[in-house]
């Protein structure tokens, strides 16, 4: 068999509760990443960049943003070849219920999936941040001529309870899998490192097939495959563990879960450094995505004047297409497309959307600020945790603010005789 004979199912209706409110108006693939990327041009990328080009995308909440990205990004392959990225959303097709996990929304589109009458099936997560090329596991699925194989990579013990843990014996042979347990059992022999699930799947969809029709007959079950279809087949079907083998050219594995938006901050910035962590750039692993009809960005004033400093610059920062740093400094930060940062102002590990305006004076610090939001001249974020408690709805546990889509700023009072507040370093 060749990987023709597997398709590709993404699962991408999340609400993504733990990233409100970058979550209120869009699903969490929707989400931005990295400056002109979605989080689910991740995932498509992987696939397309292991050969797999027969994509079913299942969509559900708030859908319509990322319905327009993939239409509009992902709609290079040749129909004529049978070669489709296809966006279906949730139909109710089979009863009243929206999706009620992630085993009952491939159930609820069995119709779909069963035409296109391939004999495996791939199950991906279209919100998480890293490279695979899944033609290796699937070639590890059928030379262990497994029912199903779950992918997962090792992580510290003390985290363990955030995932699915698996337990493995010698022939990768999964005999254990617990849903996020209270204490997760060690891989043998490295007692501080665990087999975490990724949320990755190949099945043989006949068998699928069946095991979805069971599950969704049982009124007790949560319809999810971590939590209910894997464990019920480690006993009597062939149930493999394949390990991530990583494509990101690193000494450590990089796959992560942007669930939070503290998680999610720290993966932007894993791509601002001298050497990233994540590397956006290897011509061997090509990233695509729907990209704006928007000029280069561009940088300017480079002379200093009565206020101290008029310098247009980005240092360890991703500036996307259309930004203009008009005498104002950016440092180790993330700027999506038409950007606008103008002078005097300071922007330091911060995430800001597209059409993003930052006003003169300004001092922004460890914050995420979603599209088209202006901040006016003066506008002080990031210094005075107690302050930003009173001003901003949104702070995440480890202080960063997010200021919403169609937030209005107030312009903020002024220190007298200068125009502007206090600034730290010059800026």
């Amino acid at each position: 068999m060749t990987s023709k004979d597997l398709f590709i199912i993404i699962m991408a209706g999340g609400k993504g509760e733990r990233l409100v409110p970058l979550t209120r108006d869009r699903a969490k693939p929707a989400v931005p990443f990295g400056g002109i990327y979605r989080i689910i041009d991740f995932t498509l990328n992987n696939c397309i960049n292991s050969g797999l080009r027969q994509i079913l995308v299942l969509t559900q909440y708030k859908s319509q943003s990322l319905d327009r990205h993939i239409k509009r990004g992902w709609n290079f392959l040749p129909a004529t070849l049978n070669e489709y990225v296809d966006v279906l959303p949730a139909q109710q097709r089979i009863g009243p219920d929206w999706y009620k996990g992630t085993a009952d929304a491939v159930y609820q589109n069995f119709y779909s999936i069963r035409d296109v009458g391939k004999p495996h099936c791939l199950i991906l997560a279209g919100d998480h941040i890293y490279k695979m090329d899944y033609s290796k596991m699937y070639q590890f699925h059928l030379d262990n001529k497994a029912d199903v194989t779950v992918s997962a990579i090792d992580v510290p013990v003390e985290t363990g309870g955030n995932f699915g843990i698996i337990q493995v014996d010698q022939s990768q042979r999964i005999i254990g899998f617990e849903e996020k347990p209270d204490r997760p059992k060690p891989i043998p022999g490295d007692p501080g490192r665990c087999l975490a699930s990724m949320g990755i799947y190949i099945f043989n969809a006949k068998i699928m097939y069946e095991k979805l029709e069971a599950d969704a007959r049982d009124s007790s079950s949560a319809h999810d495959f971590g939590k209910n279809i894997i464990p019920s087949m480690i006993r009597d079907y062939r149930v493999f563990c394949y390990v991530f083998q990583d494509e990101n050219k690193k000494e450590s594995k990089y796959w992560r879960d942007v669930g939070t938006i503290d998680s999610y901050w720290e993966a932007n910035m894993d791509l601002v450094n001298v050497t990233p962590q994540f590397n956006l750039y290897d011509s061997d692993w090509p990233i695509r995505t729907l990209h704006s009809e928007a000029p280069p960005p561009k940088f300017v004033f480079a002379q200093t004047d009565e206020e101290g400093g008029r310098r247009g610059v980005a240092l360890d920062s991703i500036v996307s297409p259309g930004g203009i740093v008009s005498g104002g400094h950016v440092e180790a930060s993330v700027l999506g497309p038409d950007v606008g940062i103008h002078s005097f102002s300071y922007v330091f590990e911060s995430i800001l959307f597209d059409r993003v305006n930052i006003g003169r004076h300004c001092r922004i610090r460890r914050a995420i600020i979603d599209k088209g939001v202006i901040v006016p001249e003066g506008t002080v974020i990031g210094y005075d945790p107690e302050e930003d408690k009173r001003r901003f709805q949104y702070i995440s546990p480890g202080g960063i603010v997010v200021i919403p889509k169609g937030e209005v700023l107030p312009t903020p009072a002024v220190k007298a005789g200068t125009g502007a507040p206090e600034r730290e370093g010059g800026y």
